[in-house]
């Protein structure tokens, strides 16, 4: 039986993790995924940086599929949504400790068969 996501269990016991450290919470998201309502003007690279502290953000929501939560930028109040599959990892800013995620695909694509040893019979 396939089971769900485990990122947004990880990612919410990471997030709870970093602020019980006294530590900032950055979370990363891969910019490009279909659906991800992010402030352009702060997209690097195809990925943007979020500080998702209590006092930089409200309302978050960690949810199996999704996340959200109610920001500012540049004096700007923005909802944030972004898939979980957006999701790149969580780092503390004050020391890098964290966690990056493997990239999980939506289509589940056929796994490639192993390569085999190729052998050659040598007279």
């Amino acid at each position: 039986m396939p089971m769900t996501s485990s990122v947004p269990y990880l990612l919410r016991g990471l997030h709870q993790w970093i602020l019980d450290n006294g530590c900032t919470p950055y979370l990363v998201l891969d910019a490009l995924v279909d659906g991800a309502v992010l402030p352009e003007g702060h997209i690097k690279d195809g990925q943007i940086v979020l500080n998702i502290s209590p006092s930089a953000i409200r309302d978050l929501q960690i949810e199996p599929d999704f996340l959200s939560f109610n920001g500012k930028f540049q004096g700007i109040a923005m909802q944030i949504y972004a898939p979980i599959s957006a999701v790149l990892g969580i780092i503390a800013r004050e020391n890098g400790e964290g966690m990056w995620f493997p990239r999980e695909h939506e289509d589940n694509p056929e796994p490639k068969p192993p390569n085999r040893p190729k052998l050659k019979v040598i007279k």
